[in-house]
C-alpha cells in the first residue's frame, strides 16, 4: 500500500499472550508495510503478515538493538517513501513505551499517526490472576510506576506510592528492588503482601508470592528477572485471588 504521506500506526500489542491483542490491532498489522516490534511484543502476531518488512527494535536494561534515535529514524524514512509502519509495542502504547516521542517525531516530518490501545501488562496480568486492583470499600486506587527513572536512580514516587493505601504495580524495578523494598518497609510492616510475575500471561511465566521483608531474597532463591511487573498491597491477598494457594499464611496476612 502507498500513501500519499506515509501512516505511522503505534499498536498494543497486550501483555505477553498472542490472544490479548485487539481484533483492531490485528487487522493494522495484517495492512502494514512494515512492521517494526518490540521485545515485549509477541513474535506470533507476525505471522499474519508474511509481506511485511519487519524490523526488530528491541529494548532491555542495558541491552539495546536499535536507539531510540535509530528507531525514529526507521519510521519516518520509511513512512516518507508511502508506507505504512505499524510500531508494535507490548502493553499498551501510552504506559511506559515511549509513544509520546515517537509522535511527536514523525508528526515533525508530516506524517499521519494514528494510535491503537492495548491491553497493559499491569490490568492483563492481574486480571488473568484474580487479583482485584481495586475493590469498593477496600482499595479505591492504583498507583503505577516505574522502578527507576531516566538516570537510571530509585524513582522518587516510590516513597510516596510506599505511604499510600493504594494498590501499587512498579514496571522495571527488578534492578531497584532492594532500594523499593527498604523504601516500602519505611511505611508498611514486614509481612505487607507482594506478588512478582516474570513473564506474565506467558507460558514461561514465573510467579512469586511473598512478603516486602523477604522479597529481595525470596525472588533471588527463586531466581525471578526481567521482564517483571511487582504488586503490592492487600489485593495479592484477596480471597479471590488464584495466586492466594501459593501463599504461606503464617507469613502473610491480608
Amino acid at each position: 500500500m502507498v500513501l500519499d504521506k506515509g501512516l505511522l500506526t503505534l499498536v498494543g500489542a497486550g501483555p505477553g499472550d498472542p490472544e490479548l491483542i485487539t481484533l483492531k490491532g490485528l487487522k493494522a498489522i495484517d495492512a502494514a508495510d512494515v512492521i517494526l516490534y518490540d521485545a515485549l511484543a509477541n513474535k506470533e502476531l507476525l505471522s499474519s503478515n508474511k509481506k511485511a518488512l519487519t524490523y526488530y527494535v528491541g529494548k532491555r536494561k542495558g541491552k539495546h538493538s536499535h536507539s531510540q534515535t535509530e528507531i525514529n529514524h526507521l519510521i519516518v524514512s520509511n513512512a516518507r517513501k508511502g508506507k505504512h509502519v505499524v510500531r508494535l509495542k507490548g502493553g499498551d502504547v501510552s504506559v511506559f513505551a515511549r509513544a509520546a516521542e515517537e509522535l511527536e517525531y514523525a508528526t515533525l516530518f508530516g506524517i499521519e499517526t494514528k494510535v491503537i490501545p492495548g491491553i497493559s501488562s499491569y490490568s492483563g496480568i492481574a486480571a488473568q490472576h484474580q487479583i482485584p486492583l481495586t475493590r469498593r470499600c477496600e482499595n479505591e486506587s492504583i498507583w503505577i510506576t516505574t522502578g527507576y527513572t531516566c538516570e537510571g536512580e530509585i524513582s522518587n514516587d516510590i516513597q510516596y506510592a510506599a505511604q499510600s493505601s493504594a494498590t501499587v504495580v512498579i514496571f522495571m524495578g527488578m534492578s531497584k528492588l532492594a532500594s523499593i523494598q527498604k523504601e516500602f518497609l519505611q511505611y508498611k510492616p514486614f509481612d505487607y503482601p507482594v506478588a512478582v510475575v516474570q513473564n506474565g500471561t506467558l507460558p514461561n511465566e514465573k510467579q512469586l508470592v511473598t512478603n516486602l521483608g523477604k522479597l529481595s531474597e525470596d525472588v533471588k532463591k527463586n531466581n525471578l528477572e526481567n521482564p517483571a511487573i511487582l504488586i503490592v498491597g492487600h489485593a495479592v491477598t484477596s480471597t479471590v485471588s488464584k495466586l492466594l494457594s501459593t501463599i504461606n499464611e503464617s507469613e502473610i496476612t491480608a
